[in-house]
This record gives C-alpha cells, sequence and structure tokens, in this order.
C-alpha cells in the first residue's frame, strides 16, 4: 500500500475484516481515518460498536460516528440519530435523520415516517425531507454523473 493511501487502507482493512483479522483491520482504519476518509472513520465506530478487534467502548463508537457524520456519512448520521433517540432525545435524533435524508439515505426516511406517526415530526418537515432525499436520489442518477 502507497504511503498516506487512505482508500487503499480502507480497502485493506475491509479485506481482513472478512478474514476475521479485526485487529489488523483496526489498525488500517485506524490510518486511513488519520488522513481523512470518512468510510474509515464508520468502519472504525462499527468495529467499536461490535467490539471486533477492539473492546466494545460506546464512546469510541459514537466519537467515530460523529467524525463521519461531520465528513458526509449519511449512514453514521443516521445512526446517531438511532443513538440520540435510545438515549431519549428525539429532537436530536429527528435533526439526524432530516440530514441523513437529505444526503439520500433510505432508512432514515422510514425513521422520519414513523416519527412523524407518533406526532415527534411536523408535516412540513417530513415533506421538506421527502423533497430533499428525492433530490439527492435523482442527483446520483443524474447523467452527468
Amino acid at each position: 500500500i502507497e504511503a498516506n493511501d487512505p482508500v487503499a487502507m480502507r480497502y485493506k482493512g475491509k479485506e481482513l475484516c472478512k478474514k476475521g483479522e479485526y485487529g489488523s483491520a483496526f489498525e488500517y482504519f485506524k490510518k486511513a481515518a488519520g488522513l481523512g476518509d470518512v468510510e474509515a472513520q464508520f468502519q472504525l465506530a462499527d468495529l467499536y460498536r461490535n467490539g471486533l478487534g477492539v473492546e466494545k467502548d460506546r464512546g469510541r463508537e459514537i466519537h467515530h460516528l460523529e467524525e463521519a457524520a461531520i465528513g458526509g456519512h449519511p449512514y453514521a448520521r443516521c445512526n446517531l440519530g438511532y443513538h440520540e433517540e435510545e438515549n431519549g432525545d428525539i429532537k436530536k435524533a429527528v435533526k439526524h435523520y432530516i440530514i441523513a435524508a437529505a444526503q439520500g439515505q433510505d432508512e432514515s426516511i422510514k425513521l422520519l415516517m414513523f416519527a412523524f406517526k407518533e406526532g415527534d415530526v411536523s408535516k412540513d418537515d417530513l415533506a421538506a425531507a421527502l423533497r430533499a432525499h428525492q433530490a439527492a436520489v435523482d442527483a446520483t442518477k443524474s447523467p452527468q454523473r
């Protein structure tokens, strides 16, 4: 792997995960994340969540989810919403879900629909999230891509 190639490091980490070599994968993800790879941040969160190659650590999981979400990772953003919901802060959870929806993340739409049924999301906010989600999905289908 070439020095300072975060994508190659992340792919090596994923390859090692498939072989069950989580400790080594962790090292590659850590290096890639240090070089700004948001997917590697998300992978680190997954290792901490499941205790693969590292001790389970919710605080570190959330830290890496936050780093990935700040970098634009939609699944990390949705997972942060899920954690907020688990902690009883539905307002923060909904904010995360709305951002994830605007990034085209499908699961966040389901979670927003549920929150709407529970009265935790306004009709206008849900409609805006649906429009933003559709725009993000349409952008991925653009012929200019």
